[in-house]
């Protein structure tokens, strides 16, 4: 299903920040109030989320913080995905635009092949999270991967 009231793709991910100057970023970053704030910060470039998606459709199940997650799929047997998020904390907003940066503009199939796991242990994130907004990450990565492989098996 396609948005309406969400710009197209090419619009939308001009604005974000790809997962590889994340990586770069963090690298740079020795200490992990720096890596914090950092976070903060990406969770503040995020683009306007819709008003009209917060709500329970739109809302990532297993999540403490409240979530949404809203996605355009693309046309064909294996559709580009963008996903546009937003949280009610600044942490967890930041997190949010780790996972689009990781996510979002990549079709479904490559989607799937993401190590979401593995990119987190990258940049430390798996040492450096409450319990509970690890659970929270996963809880995306999951709606994410689910998203795309409801998109590759409806094509």
């Amino acid at each position: 299903m396609i948005f309406r009231d969400v710009p197209r793709s090419n619009d939308y991910m001009r604005g974000m920040i790809d997962i590889e100057t994340i990586r770069d970023d963090f690298a740079f970053l020795d200490d992990w109030e720096d890596r914090y704030r950092y976070i903060i910060e990406l969770g503040n470039s995020l683009p306007e989320y819709p008003e009209s998606a917060r709500n329970e459709r739109h809302k990532v199940r297993g999540c403490v913080s409240q979530v949404w997650l809203l996605t355009e799929f693309g046309e064909g047997a294996d559709p580009i995905l963008v996903f546009r998020g937003d949280s009610d904390a600044h942490i967890v907003r930041g997190l949010v635009a780790i996972i689009l940066a990781l996510f979002s503009g990549k079709r479904a199939s490559t989607i799937l092949a993401i190590d979401a796991e593995e990119t987190m242990h990258s940049l430390g994130l798996d040492e450096h999270l409450t319990p509970q907004r690890a659970n929270g990450l996963r809880a995306m990565v999951q709606r994410i991967k689910d998203e795309a492989s409801g998109s590759a098996s409806a094509a």
